[in-house]
């Protein structure tokens, strides 16, 4: 009841919060839509007029593996930004363009002007969620339609980042080889702004796509993961490399080992495209019956005609409602895992 209570509470900010220009049912068709939202963008100047050097100009295009102007544009200032203010000195930095294809598409960057370098690898997006008696905000494994800041709804959000420090945690043991081997998986924690600002609470950074299912508890004294009985989780290790995430930036795991170690002990920025305004203003073209790049906006266009139309969900309005969820849906006592006959 506190759930349908909410909801219905939002159908009647909706009405009253319609975006300008936009008719009722534009409106509702954007329904968690009702925070203030900045003017749509401008048409990116070319790489040339912004001082991107030659070298980094060449990576620059829709083909794979290649940047989009507008994602360099950003993720180039945001970095010249933050060395400015002294928050970061990292030759590199990264960038991500979430409205790419995931898989094996390469959409993830590390750019380090020093030197002249520039990688690109596959990385995940967030996979949303599809809870019973609430709208639907899952994604597609290959495009993302869905973004959010909101707590607990494993999206992705653009915007700025820093990163900051690298902590390991043990995921369980499986079977390499035939020796029983411990997953520990490091993970790159992010600090955000605006925006981004409740990345650490959300626990949002950059890991490797790997985890282990666990299937049963194995007897195990002298590992220093052992429970007070001395057992420890054992399962399936899975790679899903550049697969949906929780709302982190994942990588398989051997580009995962050349983009961590540049951060290391060295934070530098991290911009995820698109932001709010740009999924909020393609998505009012869109609904305007105009093509977004003829309305001077980006979205990889492959992916477009996927999803449809883009949504954003403000943490204003879809948070209290994953909260509200979360309270009359406690999550039941998990059972011990079994222990294992033939691991």
């Amino acid at each position: 009841m506190r759930v349908t209570s909410l909801l219905l509470a939002l159908a009647g900010l909706v009405l009253a919060a319609a975006l300008p220009g936009a008719s009722r049912s534009s409106a509702e068709e954007l329904p968690w839509l009702v925070a203030p939202v900045p003017a749509a963008p401008v048409a990116p100047a070319g790489p040339a007029a912004s001082g991107i050097p030659a070298w980094l100009q060449a990576h620059v295009g829709k083909g794979d593996g290649q940047i989009s102007a507008v994602v360099l544009q950003r993720a180039r200032g945001f970095y010249r930004q933050k060395v400015r203010e002294g928050a970061v000195s990292n030759p590199c930095y990264f960038a991500m363009d979430a409205t790419r294809p995931a898989g094996s598409g390469r959409r993830f960057y590390a750019i380090c002007e020093a030197d002249k370098t520039f990688r690109a690898v596959p990385a995940g997006h967030g996979s949303g969620r599809h809870l019973p008696g609430l709208p639907d905000f899952s994604n597609s494994r290959r495009c993302a339609k869905n973004f959010s800041n909101a707590e607990n709804s494993k999206l992705t959000t653009g915007g700025g980042y820093v990163t900051a420090e690298t902590r390991t945690s043990f995921k369980g043991y499986y079977r390499a080889d035939g020796t029983f081997e411990p997953l520990l998986r490091p993970f790159l924690q992010f600090e955000g702004e605006g925006a981004t600002a409740n990345a650490r609470k959300r626990a949002i950074g950059g890991h490797p796509g790997e985890i282990v299912s666990w299937i049963c508890r194995i007897k195990y004294p002298s590992s220093p993961y052992a429970d007070k009985d001395g057992y420890v989780p054992y399962g399936k290790l899975i790679d899903y490399g550049a697969g949906r995430s929780n709302g982190c930036t994942s990588w398989p795991v051997s580009d995962a080992e050349k983009i961590l170690p540049l951060a290391e002990n060295r934070p530098t920025t991290v911009y995820i495209y698109p932001e709010a305004r740009d999924i909020v203003a393609v998505a009012r073209a869109m609904k305007a019956g105009q093509s977004p790049a003829r309305a001077g906006l980006y979205w990889n266009a492959s992916c477009l005609r996927e999803i449809g139309v883009p949504n954003f969900w403000p943490r204003e309005t879809l948070e209290p409602v994953l909260a509200a969820y979360k309270e009359d849906h406690p999550p039941a006592t998990p059972e011990p895992l079994p222990i294992c006959k033939r691991p």
